[in-house]
């Protein structure tokens, strides 16, 4: 990342800290884009607004977002 994440054991805002606790519970470690966005707690949330409504709308299906985020992933040459 051209900009450095937070440290995620230094994270004041008790939202942050327990979503970037439970994706180091499901993938081992904080997803670097949320370490990003944790720098700036008011982007973190609309962020994760964007995300919870995609999934709540039910419109995209969970298998078809997560190839498409590893697709946009590949084109940006992130190690996802």
């Amino acid at each position: 990342m051209r900009i450095e994440g937070v440290n995620p054991e230094e994270v004041g805002d008790g939202y942050v800290r327990r979503v970037l606790e439970a994706q180091a519970r499901s993938w081992g470690a904080p997803l670097l884009n949320h370490l990003l966005y944790a720098r700036r707690p008011s982007i973190f949330r609309g962020a994760r607004a964007m995300w919870q409504g995609i999934e709540a709308s039910g419109l995209v299906d969970a298998r078809l977002q997560a190839l498409v985020n590893r697709r946009v992933a590949a084109l940006n040459g992130c190690e996802f």
